[in-house]
């Protein structure tokens, strides 16, 4: 694919085109998402999605490969698996790891899950805690990272997966999950299961790729890659589309795939 030099008008007509190639049903089976689009009931894949996005970093077929195998240790019903499991049931889970996640982190998420799932029936409210007030996805992120690690005996190792723009962290995992859960439109490939967090509110999902074209068409100047990087990207895609900024994801990260 030939890249070309592009601004304004002719970058977003540019991007649109790339969007509506990426942005495809088609396209699912070789991405993480399709590990939530393979259930229906909303808690597994308010689940599903959330053990596929933390393990969304390294080569796609693994990513894809090692969240399936955890989905059958939790018999393909992860909501019943969180709600329901014994002591017993969490040893199939100790041989477990991808990359540096490995056990611990694991029955630190599953124990997490179980007390959230106790009490709620999603995921979304953690996110969205105060309706009153406008959305921020940074706050959220600091307000997710402190209840998810609420618990005295939370693992220090497990910290690493669970980012927060505390950190200057570009929280790519928990911005592409939240974007699955949030973002609504014909195509179906995102959910749109939750309808309290604004589509205009999300931020965008960084990573190696998507710096790699967003620095091309200068949508970023910020030489480091951290959460201000992020406001500054999705800032400037909020000048193409202010209602939906990161269905842009699928043109930025697209290009780095198509090419």
């Amino acid at each position: 694919m030939q890249m070309l030099h592009k601004s304004g008008d002719d970058l977003k007509f540019y991007l649109e085109d790339i969007v509506d190639k990426v942005n495809r049903i088609d396209f699912i089976e070789l991405d993480p998402i399709s590990i939530p689009h393979s259930f229906n009931l909303p808690q597994d894949i308010e689940i599903s999605g959330f053990f596929s996005a933390m393990l969304a970093w390294g080569n796609r077929k693994t990513i894809i490969r090692k969240s399936k195998e955890l989905m059958v240790l939790m018999d393909n019903a992860p909501y019943d698996f969180i709600r329901n499991h014994s002591e017993k049931d969490k040893k199939v889970l100790l041989d477990f790891k991808h990359r540096t996640f490995q056990a611990t982190d694991l029955l630190y998420f599953i124990d997490f899950l179980q007390r959230h799932f106790t009490v709620e029936d999603s995921l979304e409210k953690v996110f969205r805690p105060d309706c009153d007030t406008p959305y921020s996805q940074e706050k959220a992120l600091i307000g997710f990272n402190h209840y998810f690690f609420n618990a005295d005996y939370s693992p220090q190792r497990t910290r690493k997966h669970i980012a927060t723009p505390d950190n200057k962290s570009t929280c790519k995992r928990l911005n592409m999950y939240l974007r699955w859960m949030v973002r609504s439109d014909d195509r179906k490939v995102d959910f749109g299961l939750w309808k309290t967090i604004p589509m205009s509110g999300l931020m965008m999902p960084l990573d190696v790729h998507v710096e790699h074209y967003a620095r091309k068409f200068n949508l970023i100047t910020r030489k480091q890659r951290d959460w201000q990087t992020v406001k500054e990207l999705t800032e400037s895609l909020r000048h193409f589309d202010p209602h939906d900024p990161v269905r842009y994801d699928f043109a930025l990260f697209g290009l780095g795939v198509m090419k």
